[in-house]
């Protein structure tokens, strides 16, 4: 069907439509047969005869019908069909009467024609609305039974249908004018969909590749002409500019689409067929490319406004970026966008980054400059979301990690990274962690400086002999700290756990013995005050704490980790026997309102304590014997030495301000029950009743009347505790909390105490020499004195003096490990 208004020529129908049973051919095995049948329409009855086809010449059919509303006149009809499928078609359950009533239809409607406008056309040629013929085919049905499968069978044109004269001009007369029109957007005279029809019937006679030439010229004036309007405009507005440009470019594509949906059916055929040629759109755009934007002076001003306009947004500056997004989008369907904007693009962006990196690096701080190179770096993640080609956007990141970031990364930490730690900065220190961990070799840096920083400050802890009494402490924290920042800054990176295990080790052993020493008195400390500090959950995490500190520490040989192990399982174990006493007291029913907790100490595990006999109340010394009864009757062959000044206790006081608990140790507790039995004591009665050494008396008298929690009152008053001193009961004592916690003043380190304390260490180390030395000596076989010192210095990674070293050979010498050799005294040999 061809709409009206524009003459067409008569195109293949589409295949749905091609194959007309109406008009159709009827055979029998027997031959060519009329069939005629009685049908009512509208109440009357009427005889329809079927066309009678076949290849011998026409023959005229008479209708007769004497009540028909519609009657045709007895002029002959000729019925011929020309359909150009070649392969036969079967149709499944079309039957005969089907054929009959679609003939007699056609029938009726050529008669209604010949009525309106008689045309004969010679050969045996219909009329048809186009002016166009189409001669009849040969359509068979075998098998007449109704219901039953039918064959149809469609043959090709005999003849070529032939356009009518002028038919081709006239038609793209018409197009161009359609064409002409929607370039400058003026309204088309003609429906779109006969416009559509035009193409595919000048398509369906061969005039395509003519068709696609007149298209492409016309398209190419029209885009030649716009040219002169970019030349001729002033280069100075650079934004008038691209809004221009982006104005032709957005007409030119919604031309091209109104174009293409008029000129569709040639795009589907012939230039599909023909790879050579491109589409309608890209011939489209290869014209405005071509014409417009290959002009070097249009694409200089138009990548120039470009790249201003987001120099100008890079400066904090509100742009158009729809503008941006458009033209962007435009280079890039033009495919240009690489060689004419995104090299230019990246130069610019190098040059700017590179000097705002060298300026920023000398004015602002690091923790600033880092959250302006974040910043930027989101910005630019930014734009390529928003206008820029996703292929541009790992060039652009790489250029701007480069440029403010590779360039400068010793220099950032060199300039920042001390304070950052320092100043525990937990977010700073995250963002330099991610924005390192993006430029290469940025971690490597950053973990070389990392460890650098620990060594520094862990060595100002260990080295300072000022800083002895806070050491462990420092140390533990510093180790939090630093656990802390890997954690949660560095993302628990396993190359800076190993990295500050490195570091701990190295600073800790630059001052030999002395921090063995300090954390073995910490670790002692902290079992003597048990749970006076601290809840026994506390109590083992900070133990575990200090045994990892403790591992970094070359001197502490397995006999020395040994017994530190040996005082945690002490502690484990007394936990255990106190439930069990417990429970024998409940069944003993044993009466007293005095809770004892014991401690079993393994002699080998702990340091040495003088034991000191002093006088316990009757309560205590009864408490005592019962567990001394309860522990030897499960571990028969064990002896029980108490250790009073391990011992502490916790009170119970009342003031005129009212009720208060002390927590005290055993010594304090002696001399404050005192004063249940009286009001006023001298230094002399308080040591006869107590039987505490005198100048262990004298600093607990001195904790409890000179101290900051002063429940004594001394006479005379002064911070010394000097003879014939009087001690009385402060019953105005305050204090802001019920629990009160008064420490004992501690002794200071005699020489003689510091000496024995690394005697004890050099004796666990012995252990690891003689091993060292025997294993030397058992490989060697013979070495001269000077090589085995070398090599035994070597093995060792714990310093030891010359002289302790000789012990050590002439010990194994002695133990007939090695011997001298008998010829050289200097020299060594192996004892198998």
């Amino acid at each position: 069907m061809f709409p009206t208004g524009l003459s067409s020529p008569n195109p293949p129908p589409p295949p749905t439509q091609e194959a007309r049973p109406a008009a159709t051919d009827v055979k029998t095995d027997s031959g060519n047969i009329t069939s005629s049948k009685k049908r009512k329409i509208n109440g009357s009855e009427r005889e329809d005869t079927s066309d009678t086809i076949s290849s011998s010449p026409p023959k005229t059919l008479n209708s007769s019908s004497s009540s028909s509303s519609s009657s045709c006149s007895p002029t002959p009809l000729h019925i011929q069909k020309k359909l150009r499928f070649e392969d036969s078609v079967d149709f499944i359950g079309l039957d005969v009467k089907m054929a009959e009533e679609a003939a007699a239809a056609a029938a009726a409607a050529s008669c209604s024609n010949n009525k309106s406008k008689a045309m004969f056309l010679p050969g045996g040629v219909g009329h048809h609305a186009n002016g166009l013929t189409k001669t009849a085919g040969s359509t068979t049905f075998s098998n007449s039974k109704p219901g039953a499968a039918k064959k149809l069978v469609i043959k090709n044109f005999r003849e070529k249908p032939k356009l009518p004269e002028n038919y081709t001009q006239e038609t793209w007369q018409k197009l161009k004018e359609a064409v002409e029109a929607i370039q400058n957007s003026t309204s088309i005279k003609y429906n779109l969909e006969e416009l559509y029809q035009a193409v595919e019937n000048l398509c369906f006679h061969k005039i395509s590749a003519k068709l696609y030439k007149q298209l492409r010229a016309v398209c190419e004036d029209h885009i030649k002409a716009q040219i002169d309007q970019f030349r001729e405009y002033p280069f100075t507005v650079s934004v008038l500019f691209l809004k221009k440009i982006d104005k032709c470019w957005q007409d030119h594509c919604r031309q091209m689409i109104m174009i293409r949906s008029i000129f569709l059916f040639l795009d589907r055929t012939y230039v599909l067929q023909n790879s050579m040629l491109p589409s309608i759109w890209d011939m489209g755009l290869e014209l405005f490319r071509f014409y417009i934007i290959s002009d070097l002076k249009v694409q200089s001003k138009t990548i120039d406004g470009i790249l201003l306009l987001i120099e100008r947004e890079r400066n904090g500056e509100a742009i158009d970026r729809s503008l941006l997004r458009s033209l962007l989008s435009m280079l890039s369907d033009l495919q240009i966008y690489q060689e004419s904007f995104e090299q230019r693009f990246l130069e610019e962006t190098n040059r700017l980054y590179a000097a705002e990196g060298q300026r920023l690096m000398q004015e602002r701080e690091v923790p600033e400059y880092l959250h302006h190179v974040n910043k930027r770096l989101e910005e630019e993640a930014d734009r390529v979301i928003t206008y820029l080609d996703q292929s541009t956007q790992k060039s652009l990141i790489a250029s701007v990690e480069k440029q403010l970031l590779g360039e400068h990364l010793t220099a950032t930490l060199q300039k920042g990274l001390t304070n950052l730690l320092d100043e525990n900065r937990i977010q700073d220190l995250s963002l330099l962690y991610q924005l390192f961990s993006r430029v290469r070799g940025g971690v490597q840096v950053l973990l070389q400086h990392w460890i650098e920083y620990i060594k520094a400050f862990g060595s100002t802890i260990v080295i300072n002999p000022e800083k002895d009494k806070t050491m462990v402490q420092e140390l533990l924290d510093f180790k939090d700290k630093v656990d802390l920042i890997i954690d949660v800054c560095f993302m628990k990176n396993e190359k800076f756990v190993n990295a500050m295990k490195e570091a701990f080790e190295t600073f800790i052993n630059k001052r030999p013995n002395k921090p063995a020493e300090l954390i073995a008195k910490h670790v002692d400390s902290k079992l003597r005050a048990g749970n006076k500090e601290a809840t026994d959950e506390e109590l083992e995490k900070m133990l575990d704490k200090i045994m990892i500190i403790f591992r970094f520490i070359y001197e502490c040989g397995a006999a020395f980790t040994s017994k530190l192990e040996g005082m945690f399982k002490d502690m484990e174990l007394s936990k255990d026997i106190m439930v069990q006493f417990k429970q024998y007291m409940q069944c003993q029913n044993i009466p007293g309102n005095i809770e004892l907790t014991v401690n079993i100490l393994t002699m080998g595990y702990w340091p040495t304590y003088v034991p000191m006999e002093v006088h316990l109340p009757p309560e205590m010394v009864r408490l005592q014997e019962i567990f001394k009864t309860f522990y030897l009757g499960k571990h028969s062959g064990r002896k029980l030495q108490w250790q009073s000044t391990l011992g502490h206790c916790v009170l119970k006081a009342e003031f005129k301000e009212g009720k208060k608990e002390l927590q005290v140790s055993l010594f304090q507790t002696l001399v404050l029950l005192m004063f249940n039995e009286g009001e006023e004591f001298t230094l002399e009665e308080i040591k006869v009743a107590t039987g505490i050494e005198d100048s262990e008396l004298r600093r607990t008298l001195q904790s409890l009347a000179c101290g900051k929690a002063r429940v004594l009152t001394k006479i005379p008053k002064s911070k010394d505790v000097e003879d014939g001193d009087k001690f009385s009961c402060n019953d105005d004592f305050k204090h802001k909390l019920f629990r009160i916690k008064i420490n004992q003043i501690q002794m200071k380190e005699t020489v003689e105490e510091q000496a024995s304390t690394t005697e004890r260490v050099f004796q666990d180390r012995q252990y690891q020499i003689d091993a060292a030395i025997v294993r030397i000596m058992k490989m060697r076989k013979t070495l001269t004195h000077n090589l085995l010192m070398s090599e035994v210095y070597s093995q060792l990674k714990f310093p030891v003096k010359p002289a302790d070293l000789k012990k050590r050979i002439e010990s194994l010498i002695d133990r007939d490990y090695m011997e001298r050799d008998k010829e050289n005294s200097n020299q060594y040999n192996y004892v198998a």
